[in-house]
């Protein structure tokens, strides 16, 4: 797994129940497949909106998200959170490149769009009922990660448990996580500082799938750099998962949102 700030922030824990079911383990994962393959199209642009002082910003985007919702069968509201996701890292990391399509290939693969286990997006974009992980306690192949703020909380060890839509583990969303409803000023901020979010109030929610959305782009634009080269992209998804086998099924995912 590529690294940048410490041993263990940059792991995302993929739910070894989901959709493509594959059993990932911390050095078990071979990385064979091909370093130079492109990276998927970016789904073409999303068109801007605005961004500053204005409520209820994700409707700006539902005219461009209604025909491509009804296209590749994924609910608005996710749509909605995708396109909002790639716009604000567009403005305020405009070398990252981030398209909606890895967004959206991450979110199939991680929770069917938020539709896993019977769950469902509400207007505000939380999800419901929650999407959680098997606990990553070293059983069946996966990672050992604990979960610090349970285990301060409880006196005993408790094992970690993917979270929301995007599957993050609780020490990366305390890391990466921000409330995609703040003043973007406080979200490019943060998203420039590369550090979190000055309050708790603002770390926002991974069961919130706005939140889930901008957050993972934050993640993925720090790790990989520039999106649009293949290296780049390569490496942001591996540090969603240390598989070659969930860069394919991500890239496969994304390509079919790129048609």
């Amino acid at each position: 797994m590529r690294k940048i700030l410490g041993t263990s922030e940059f792991r995302l824990a993929r739910v070894a129940m989901l959709v493509s079911a594959v059993a990932v383990t911390v050095t078990g994962c071979g990385l064979a497949s091909d370093h130079t393959s492109a990276p998927p199209g970016s789904g073409g642009p999303v068109p801007g909106i605005r961004l500053e002082a204005v409520e209820h910003k994700l409707d700006q985007l539902q005219n461009w998200a209604r025909p491509r919702a009804d296209r590749f069968a994924i609910p608005l509201r996710a749509l909605q959170a995708y396109g909002y996701a790639t716009v604000v890292l567009a403005k305020a990391q405009p070398n990252c490149h981030l398209g909606w399509t890895t967004l959206a290939g991450i979110a199939r693969v991680e929770s069917n769009h938020a539709r896993f286990g019977g769950a469902s997006i509400a207007a505000d974009g939380s999800v419901r009922p929650v999407i959680r992980g098997v606990a990553l306690d070293g059983t069946g192949g996966n990672a050992v990660i604990v979960d610090p703020s349970a285990t301060a909380r409880t006196g005993k060890t408790v094992s970690a448990r993917a979270m929301g839509p995007f599957q993050f583990i609780p020490d990366t969303w305390a890391r990466w996580g921000i409330r995609a409803d703040a003043d973007y000023s406080i979200i490019a901020a943060a998203l420039e500082s590369g550090k979190p979010v000055p309050a708790k109030s603002l770390s926002g929610s991974p069961d919130n799938i706005d939140d889930a959305a901008v957050a993972a782009g934050r993640y993925l634009c720090a790790a990989g750099g520039d999106l649009a080269t293949a290296t780049g992209w390569r490496q942001a998804i591996l540090a969603y998962n240390q598989s070659s086998v969930y860069v394919d099924q991500v890239r496969a995912a994304a390509s079919r949102y790129d048609a």
